[in-house]
């Protein structure tokens, strides 16, 4: 299993280094000696926990936090306070700002590490039902919920940057004909080997395959411009033909196969993630109409 990621943040080298001490071994761990290399390095790595401290040149820990718990894609990301400062409306503002915990300077290194692992547990805890929560009961890949969920995060974050979305909408040609001579047994073994092997073709952070519904899957692809998501969704259709499933009440194929609708877009202020949604699907009706089994795209 993969050591957990805490980010310290102190404008004291020596603080560094005495935590990181304390933590290497059980916890991987990253250095900001300021809160805009902190809140760079979050939107990166996105850490398991954060330590933070108080007192620091041109933005206070307090506004760091603030900024972390602003973000959609951070917010959740567990803040705990380690400063110097001991008066109880500082513990409190600290906890009002969005800590989960405070602890005072000179701190105890058995207490430090007992309330880092506590909530280091908690996180990893939250992580999990959260992920049972996103997925389809079927084909345990994420559900509609976590697509909502994700396309929102990912449009947001590519407003912010001036970056392409693309999203790439999937439909089973024929899959009700499929049913209705293989029966829903087979069409739901079916529609397993389709969802991995779409996931299996998006991989990055920036990338969600997920169940939109039914006989239905939809890519999401941060970063990605409309070559790139024109190349992925070929690779997609190509990878569902190469599985070789049979499906005689096709009317293009002896095996089953996929239509797929594309579109990329820079979000603005004029645009919504149902407009790059509509696009996508407008082409996937065109796929279809052309004939199935192929990319229809939007520039």
């Amino acid at each position: 299993m993969e050591k957990p990621l805490i980010l310290l943040v102190d404008d004291n080298p020596k603080n560094l280094q005495v935590l990181g001490s304390l933590l290497e071994g059980t916890y991987k761990t990253a250095v900001a000696e300021n809160g805009a290399e902190a809140l760079e390095f979050v939107k990166k790595r996105f850490p398991d926990l954060i330590l933070l401290d108080i007192l620091m040149p041109e933005m206070d820990g307090f506004e760091v936090c603030e900024r972390v718990k602003a973000l959609p894609e951070t917010r959740d990301i567990p803040i705990i306070f380690l400063s110097a400062k001991t008066e109880t409306q500082d513990i409190v503002k600290g906890f009002e700002v969005g800590g989960v915990d405070y602890i005072t300077k000179p701190f105890h290194a058995p207490e430090l590490l007992v309330r880092v692992h506590t909530h280091i547990e908690l996180r990893r805890k939250t992580l999990i039902l959260q992920s049972i929560a996103g997925r389809d009961g079927l084909t345990m890949i994420p559900n509609r919920r976590r697509f909502d969920e994700f396309l929102d995060l990912e449009w947001r974050r590519c407003l912010r940057e001036q970056t392409p979305l693309a999203f790439i909408m999937i439909d089973i040609d024929w899959f009700k004909r499929y049913n209705d001579l293989y029966g829903h047994l087979q069409g739901d073994e079916c529609l397993k080997q389709i969802a991995q092997t779409i996931c299996k073709s998006v991989r990055r952070p920036t990338d969600l395959a997920a169940r939109y519904g039914g006989e239905e899957f939809a890519v999401v692809l941060g970063n990605t411009g409309a070559q790139q998501a024109m190349m992925i969704a070929e690779n997609i259709r190509t990878a569902i033909e190469g599985l070789q499933i049979p499906h005689n009440a096709s009317e293009i194929s002896h095996v089953v196969t996929i239509s797929l609708g594309v579109a990329t877009v820079i979000p603005d202020a004029k645009t919504s993630p149902e407009d790059l949604i509509n696009a996508a699907d407008e082409r996937l009706y065109e796929a279809k109409n052309a004939g199935r089994n192929q990319v229809r795209y939007s520039l």
